[in-house]
């Protein structure tokens, strides 16, 4: 009875142990994730802005309908891009905060 009591206390350990250190991807993670973001959202209003420049001194509405057109372009393709990567990031993020629990339930103690 001792010894199962010793295992499972082990084994709590290991438990705590892992979900420490997967918490700790999480918080590691979770920085990379939120300045990603925030990278994108600087960057999609500073193109914003630049196009509003150009569409101010347009003076034909043929150039502002291509101005238009072009920002919308590669917003899309800054987007699909973006989407991508954050989907990427966040996969990422689950595959390591499982990692320290992975041989973790084959060690679990059978109850007698």
């Amino acid at each position: 009875m001792n010894q199962q009591f010793d295992t499972a206390q082990k084994y709590g350990k290991e438990s705590m142990d892992a979900m420490l250190r997967s918490f700790g991807t999480l918080s590691k993670s979770s920085q990379a994730i939120a300045v990603e973001a925030t990278d994108f959202a600087k960057q999609s209003f500073e193109q914003s802005a630049a196009v509003m420049e150009k569409l101010a001194g347009v003076r034909s509405l043929d150039k502002a309908l291509e101005i238009q057109t072009e920002y919308l372009k590669t917003s899309y393709e800054r987007f699909i891009a973006q989407s991508t990567k954050m989907g990427e990031l966040y996969s990422n993020l689950a595959k390591e905060m499982l990692k320290p629990f992975e041989g973790l339930a084959p060690k679990v103690p059978a109850a007698a």
